[in-house]
């Protein structure tokens, strides 16, 4: 059974940062483009940033300069390291990965984590 397991959200003030990491069972975790994702309540769900197996990185325009996305293909695990974190980026925030290396959708999903910016 696929398996991508999110940890590291939680509460923070404006200004401080969190890392999400999202552990991934698909083998090899090389071959699959990881992205992080999220929903705040009453919204669509939007793409953060994405990262190909190679390392090629994109990021949405509203978190350019604050968040990282970075990945370790030997712990099979992927990152997404968000600073000067703001009231707006709450959300439940998502890893998802696919094989494609540009996926228009992607076909594995993890749980979710909260993450709440507090003003």
């Amino acid at each position: 059974q696929v398996q991508l397991v999110e940890s590291g959200g939680g509460l923070v003030q404006a200004g401080g940062s969190l890392r999400l990491s999202c552990a991934v069972s698909l083998r090899p975790f090389s071959a699959y483009t990881m992205g992080w994702f999220r929903q705040a309540p009453g919204k669509q769900r939007e793409l953060v940033a994405r990262i190909t197996g190679g390392g090629g990185t994109n990021y949405a325009d509203s978190v350019k300069g604050r968040f990282t996305i970075s990945r370790d293909n030997t712990k099979n695990t992927g990152y997404l390291q968000m600073n000067s974190l703001k009231p707006e980026d709450t959300a439940v925030y998502y890893c998802a990965a696919d094989r494609t290396w540009v996926p228009k959708e992607y076909h594995y999903w993890g749980q979710g984590t909260q993450v709440t910016v507090s003003s």
